[in-house]
């Protein structure tokens, strides 16, 4: 199979090393306007690389987009309107979703959307054991915006830009789960100001109280405040009590017989980058890759899609990040 990731920042690059992983014989060349990225790829990487899509003649199969979020629906359009399935990143934005959506249907294509932490074992697991209504959670999610790529300004970044910020992402991450496990949200209540002297014209911190439609209710702390990097989600009803701290290995459970809290240990060996946070694990990423070759196969539906997205973002908008 012939593959193409289009934007060969870090994200792009790791793509890149996780389809090799997984699939040595797949065929991979790379995409990029900056002719220090393509130069990159090159080097560390060994891909063939294109200043342009349409500098590409060889046959494509499938499009990994890895751009900034406000150009994915352009870059979207131009892969499907050659005939390839598509697997993007986050959107952030809404832009283009019905006309994309119409294009792979009436080509037959796969369009699949990122959504990491579906594929997390931890979260599996966490929505394993939400067994209906009558639940509660308290879920912090936040860490200082410049820490997020230190090898670059925030300001260059696409979570500098009010359209697709850094709160807006996080939510954008974390919701689709959240939903997913606990109910759709009814009804909702926001607490948000700056806290910061970042240079950033949004709201830095989210305090959200979320009522689901089932009975389970949850407060969603969001942020890029947080001088610690922190991940820290407690769920609880009678007699049930789970907690986790964002890595594999903080993952527990109340045991009502031995009444004490005891780790809860995941079968699926975990993969680390080290220019990553600790809360970032490979498996997750491998696992959607995995799920949209095989949605492109026929072998199974996404856990996620654009659909799903569209509520998702419209319910951030009137949150107000």
């Amino acid at each position: 199979m012939n593959i193409v990731v289009v934007g060969l920042g870090s994200m792009g690059k790791r793509r890149i090393r996780l389809i090799r992983d997984l699939y040595p014989d797949y065929k991979i060349a790379g995409v990029d306007g900056r002719e220090d990225r393509r130069q990159e790829a090159k080097d560390l990487l060994g891909i063939d690389t294109y200043e342009s899509i349409s500098s590409i003649t060889d046959k494509i199969d499938c499009a990994f987009v890895c751009t900034s979020p406000m150009s994915h629906a352009a870059v979207i359009s131009e892969c499907l309107k050659r005939g390839w399935n598509v697997f993007t990143e986050l959107n952030l934005v809404d832009e283009g979703y019905e006309e994309n959506l119409k294009l792979a249907s009436d080509a037959g294509l796969t369009l699949f959307i990122s959504s990491t932490f579906y594929y997390r074992e931890e979260i599996k697991y966490i929505r394993s054991q939400v067994d209906g209504g009558n639940w509660n959670y308290i879920y912090h999610i936040g860490q200082y915006l410049p820490d997020w790529h230190p090898w670059e300004s925030y300001k260059d970044f696409f979570v500098g830009d009010k359209r697709t910020n850094g709160c807006r992402e996080i939510m954008a991450i974390e919701l689709p789960w959240l939903t997913g496990t606990f109910g759709e949200v009814k009804d909702y209540k926001v607490i948000s100001d700056r806290m910061t002297g970042l240079n950033i014209d949004y709201d830095d911190n989210f305090m959200i109280h979320l009522t689901h439609d089932n009975g389970n209710k949850g407060v969603l702390v969001v942020d890029v405040v947080s001088p610690v990097a922190v991940r820290k989600l407690e769920v609880y009803k009678e007699g049930g009590y789970v907690s986790w701290s964002g890595t594999p290995d903080s993952l527990m459970k109340f045991d009502p017989e031995q009444k004490k809290l005891m780790p809860v240990t995941l079968l699926e060996k975990t993969e680390h980058n080290d220019n990553y946070s600790a809360f970032i694990v490979e498996n997750a990423y491998k696992n959607e890759i995995t799920e949209f070759f095989d949605v492109v196969s026929g072998k199974k539906e996404p856990e996620y899609d654009f659909v799903k997205d569209m509520k998702i973002l419209k319910l951030i908008d009137s949150l107000g990040a």
